[in-house]
């Protein structure tokens, strides 16, 4: 396809060079023939020199976009700095000291590479968690050359992005536009640091929306990617993705490649959830989820037949949980959801992206398609526990039965320890658990076969027992352990 593509450019160019000056090439086929110029012939020369045009005014032109993203995007480089205590350093050491010149015990300093967007004027960034993840130092670089040190504020990676901060003031930032509003074919720019080249822009269009990778994991995590052609490499990770008015549409994350580097396919987490996982983490320092209480699966062919449904538009509804926000709004097994506030669904990754903008408490309109009617519910999103409260970085509380400080597990932990709920011991005081051998941040996921993740839910599940109390979690290394007494 390229090399049909480049003969037939190249053709237009030989075209264009053969024609010259039209006027003068007129003029001498007149001369020569005696038969006047077919009407046939006039088009082609017509055609012939529309090739040898200019581009006209409709062309889009990124100039603008670009010189207002390019110093709203910075550098990131950060640094994992890990104790030397591997065989080859130990032994690298010794031999330096036999052959007479003294081993230090250093430390391995890892770098890693990324980028991210200025959001305000005073110094908050957003980039992606796969970037700072771990880090122990982040440095970021401006487009002027000033380089700062960064602190991370917040990160989530169920949405692969996190917050850090600079101090600084009167930085170029960049404005969000509305992803809903971005349409397939819609030219965007991706501006980043790709390779550590510094300050580079490259164009594509939108291919795809609310694309689902499955790299992020199960559970709460939350993919909907933008596809698009623009150039994404090893580097651009926490990049902008602009619009031709210079608006943040979304943040580049990922790239569909065999070897590493960009193969025609790059990924970017729409704006609007960046807008709302970075309020959160402002507000509150955790990702607020709001739930529906459903279970769905996607609506194919062969399931509408199967249920008679005559329409495979939608999301079908396989179970309406107990105590969710759907059931107490009065929808039931079997609903198939067309729209979210109006916004139009048709495959789980878009009601995914529709409901993760909005937080425990929001109010939502849900359509849905029952029997071949459709109707309106109003829903209150709640969380995890099923109720509205926000759940705050650091929220603790102390069980006196236990003795122990403990706190709802946040979303890091949840994806690090690949559990979906939980309470971990943040301090072991004078109580059963003093010489049990359970150690701090062990997470205590079930209490007498009952799921805990608030103080209710604990002091709940103790009412339950009857001889003795059963406790499962999860030791910080992933083991699972359960105790009795």
């Amino acid at each position: 396809m390229r090399k049909v593509s480049m003969m037939l450019m190249l053709a237009g160019l030989l075209m264009a060079a053969s024609c010259g000056n039209p006027k003068n090439d007129n003029q001498n086929l007149t001369d020569q023939r005696e038969e006047p110029v077919s009407q046939v012939e006039q088009a082609q020369q017509a055609q012939v020199q529309r090739v040898a045009f200019v581009p006209t005014e409709s062309t889009p032109d990124f100039v603008d976009a670009a010189e207002s993203s390019v110093d709203a995007v910075v550098h990131i480089i950060t640094k994992v700095v890990r104790p030397s205590n591997t065989y080859e350093d130990f032994f690298g050491a010794l031999l330096g000291q036999l052959y007479g010149y003294p081993g230090q015990r250093r430390n391995n300093v890892m770098e890693a590479y990324g980028s991210g967007v200025v959001l305000t004027p005073d110094g908050y960034i957003v980039t992606n968690n796969h970037v700072v993840e771990g880090a122990d130092e982040v440095e970021v670089t401006f487009n002027n050359k000033v380089k700062k040190t960064a602190t991370i504020i917040g990160t989530d990676p169920t949405t692969d992005l996190a917050l850090i901060k600079v101090d600084a003031e009167d930085l170029h930032y960049l404005t969000f536009g509305d992803s809903d509003n971005v349409r397939i074919g819609e030219w965007v720019l991706a501006v980043g640091n790709p390779f550590n080249l510094t300050s580079t822009v490259t164009a594509g269009i939108v291919s795809a929306k609310a694309r689902n990778l499955s790299i992020l994991g199960e559970g709460t995590s939350v993919e909907s990617f933008i596809q698009t052609d623009a150039a994404v490499n090893p580097g651009n990770s926490g990049g902008a993705l602009v619009n031709t008015k210079g608006e943040l549409v979304g943040i580049n994350a990922a790239i569909a490649s065999h070897t590493g580097s960009y193969e025609g396919y790059s990924f970017a987490i729409p704006s609007n959830i960046v807008r709302k996982v970075v309020d959160d983490l402002l507000l509150y320092g955790e990702t607020q989820r709001g739930y529906l209480g459903i279970r769905y699966t996607e609506l194919t062919q062969e399931l509408a037949q199967k249920k008679g449904l005559e329409d495979i538009e939608g999301v079908y509804v396989a179970e309406v949980m107990e105590d969710g926000a759907a059931k107490l709004a009065g929808m039931e097994d079997g609903d198939v959801i067309t729209a979210i506030n109006g916004k139009k669904i048709n495959t789980g990754t878009q009601l995914m992206e529709a409901i993760r903008q909005y937080r425990p408490g929001d109010k939502v309109d849900v359509e849905v398609n029952r029997n071949g009617n459709h109707h309106h519910y109003s829903l209150t999103l709640l969380n995890e526990a099923g109720n509205v409260d926000v759940v705050k970085k650091g929220d603790s509380f102390y069980n006196s039965e236990f003795g122990l400080m403990l706190q709802p597990i946040n979303q890091n932990d949840k994806s690090r320890l690949n559990i979906k709920n939980g309470l971990k011991i943040v301090e072991i005081r004078q109580g059963r658990f003093m010489n049990s051998g359970v150690p701090v941040d062990f997470v205590i996921t079930s209490v007498n076969g009952f799921t805990v993740n608030s103080k209710t839910d604990l002091e709940n599940a103790l009412k339950t027992r009857s001889r003795r109390t059963t406790i499962e979690g999860v030791y910080p290394n992933g083991m699972m352990g359960t105790f009795y007494y």
